[in-house]
């Protein structure tokens, strides 16, 4: 592990670390200022544990023997000084396999076992059921130990040739090999369907989950993978061999998993490995780099990309280099620069989306602290006004003022009624809303998708139920994004006509769209047109089989986008509503406040100097507040742009 990689990610983690204080810190001075409500608090509590839980999730695939696990021990583990993951030739990683640190359970593994197949279960849903799973303790002080327990991810069982094609793997297909029936009859497949390390690794300690995944078979027969768990990778490091350079399995992966059409291009990267092949002690070293660089052109044309997108390195030497302390040799397997744009191009791409993320919210949040300052500070200069413009004045002119406001405020409460009307019209386009977004409209799809599955009699009529759940899901999409288009316009016209009228500050109402979410759908149709609803798919598989795999594999992932969804949209929905009931509040406690003071006043309780008094007091800490707001705005956007520092500096 480079020193650069080490460092920059550490520095990331200061920077969530430090923002996250710096939130917090903001949310105690609202606190301590009784400028906050319980939707902030909820807002804010929200950012720091997203911040907290923030993890940099990188990806390894590769068809088997193209040396993945060997590249993980070279980037990560080299300072053990010697291979944690199991690493030789042949198949090793047998299961999905997730590294990464949850300090709320011991270093230990924890491993699915592959029967869990045969159940209508993602591994997602099986993360909740612990009890599921065989855990297996990590002894991180002995390396020889961490070997031995970490080659449970390349354990194998012997099964009939029916379970195995039950389990979902391919037996005897063309094509595919590492799964064939055997002289007795069993066919040799992973013992476990995914496995998941907790290990204190400075890195994992920090937020990164390393994703190891087994070749093309397990790929392919382990849906969650291909549907989610690369799709949402922050970097996919794709392997290939310089000696075979892309071969047929390799390219079939890549553009069915990887580099497909409508997937994520930022963070795809390709490591050509095992150049250390192409090293030649009859050859000079102008030749073997022109080699080298020739084999990694020809990778990158076959996979469409440019070749500074490619890699060349030899994982096995950097590994040897770390260890036997060879800067020589470490330099010659090409592992840093590797490491260095894993380091220089990851990190600040998360970063960047952590970062607008973070932004938006303190921006919207900081704009309602500061228009309910403002609104208290010009309500506050009201007051004043209006007292120095009794002094001197008689009996009569008090009377008035009190009059003046007492209208102030019944019209104000007529008004209100039309606030309470647009509440009433609020919620019920909240729930046309819900009407189309909601679960209960998803399941109602489900299950009508699922019966005219079972009752087709052709696989034309497959084929359409598939297009129609998609067709209907896309169209709920669509219409709830007009419900949300209605609910901006009508906040929008109200937030003026409020500002018109009474003077409130309300600024424009937060946007929100479902354009991600239309996205995500898109993306989840296309895999399905591509590995279910096609001809091939649907004469050449059972029924039963085709049915269980549309709902296992691609209608739990548009169940798990409505619900981050219906969340989002939750949110947003407070969020759009509490600047307006913030505002009104307030305005009546004002408009309380100025009758109030002039009633005392009439009534000479105490006097109009001393009255004034009070008021300029409270001025000069409504002056302070936003000062300090200011001033936590100014940090909050110096930890955001932390590069911006150096320029401002300059300039002052």
């Amino acid at each position: 592990m480079t020193a650069s990689l080490a460092q920059n990610f550490a520095a990331y983690s200061q920077w969530r670390a430090d923002l996250s204080a710096a939130i917090e810190g903001f949310r105690n001075w609202l606190a301590e200022n009784e400028l906050g409500d319980a939707q902030t608090d909820l807002r804010l509590t929200q950012l720091t544990e997203k911040l907290q839980e923030d993890r940099l999730n990188v990806a390894f695939v590769a068809e088997f023997s193209r040396g993945k696990s060997e590249l993980i021990n070279a980037i990560f583990f080299a300072d053990y000084g010697n291979r944690m993951l199991p690493s030789s030739a042949g198949r090793t990683t047998m299961c999905p396999t997730e590294l990464l640190f949850d300090p709320s359970r011991p270093p230990c593994i924890d491993l699915l076992p592959i029967q869990t197949r045969g159940n209508n279960a993602s591994i997602s849903e099986y993360k909740r059921f612990p009890q599921d799973w065989e855990r297996v303790d990590l002894h991180v002080d002995s390396p020889e130990a961490m070997q031995e327990t970490l080659h449970h991810v390349s354990e194998v069982i012997r099964v009939p040739r029916e379970e195995a094609e039950k389990l979902g793997f391919a037996v005897g297909e063309p094509g595919q090999a590492a799964y064939q029936v055997g002289p007795d009859g069993q066919v040799e497949i992973p013992r476990w369907r995914h496995a998941v390390i907790n290990f204190p690794h400075p890195l994992l300690q920090q937020g990164l989950v390393i994703l190891d995944t087994p070749g093309l078979n397990a790929i392919g027969a382990e849906p969650e993978l291909t549907l989610s768990l690369l799709p949402n990778a922050h970097a996919v490091l794709f392997i290939l061999a310089a000696d075979t350079g892309v071969t047929q399995s390799d390219l079939e992966i890549w553009n069915e998993h990887i580099g497909n059409r409508g997937g994520r291009k930022a963070g795809r990267m390709v490591v050509m490995n095992k150049i250390d092949g192409l090293w030649d002690e009859l050859k000079s070293t102008e030749e073997i780099d022109g080699e080298i660089a020739r084999q990694a052109q020809s990778c990158a044309d076959i996979l469409g990309l440019p070749a500074t997108q490619v890699y060349p390195v030899s994982a096995q030497k950097g590994l040897v280099a770390k260890i036997n302390g060879d800067p020589a040799l470490l330099e010659r397997s090409r592992l840093p620069a590797l490491e260095y744009a894993l380091s220089a191009e990851l990190i600040p791409a998360k970063q960047d989306i952590v970062r607008d993320n973070t932004e938006q919210e303190l921006q919207d949040l900081q704009t309602r602290i500061q228009s309910l300052l403002d609104s208290r500070l010009n309500g506050l200069k009201e007051q004043l006004t209006e007292l120095m413009e009794l002094k001197g004045k008689n009996k009569g002119v008090v009377e008035y003022m009190m009059a003046k406001i007492k209208a102030e405020k019944e019209e104000f409460e007529g008004a209100l009624q039309r606030y309470y009307a647009v509440r009433s019209v609020f919620s019920s386009l909240t729930n046309n809303l819900f009407g189309h977004l909601g679960l209960d409209a998803l399941r109602s799809l489900t299950q009508n998708t699922r019966e005219a599955m079972n009752e087709a009699t052709f696989s034309r009529g497959l084929s359409e139920a598939m297009t129609q759940f998609f067709l209907i899901a896309r169209n709920n999409l669509i219409n709830s994004g007009k419900e949300i288009g209605e609910i901006l316009d009508m906040m929008d016209a109200i937030y003026k006509k409020f500002a018109v009228e009474h003077g409130l500050k309300l600024g424009n109402p937060t946007p929100f769209n479902l354009l991600r979410y239309e996205k995500e759908l898109e993306r989840l149709e296309q895999w399905c047109d591509d590995h279910l609803n096609t001809m091939f798919q649907l004469l050449t598989h059972e029924k039963h089989k085709l049915i269980q795999k549309f709902f296992e594999e691609v209608a739990v992932q548009v169940r798990k986008a409505f619900e981050h969804a219906n969340r989002d949209v939750e949110i947003w929905l407070k969020a759009v509503m509490a600047p307006m009931e913030t505002q009104i509040r307030e305005h009546q406690m004002q408009l309380k406040r100025r009758l109030e003071s002039i009633k005392r006043i009439h009534q000479a309780t105490d006097t109009l100097e001393d009255r004034i008094g009070e008021l300029n007091h409270v001025e000069a800490t409504l002056q302070d507040q936003l000062l300090a707001l200011h001033t936590l705005g100014r940090e909050l956007h110096r930890l955001l742009h932390p590069e911006e520092a150096p320029a401002v500096q300059a300039a002052a």
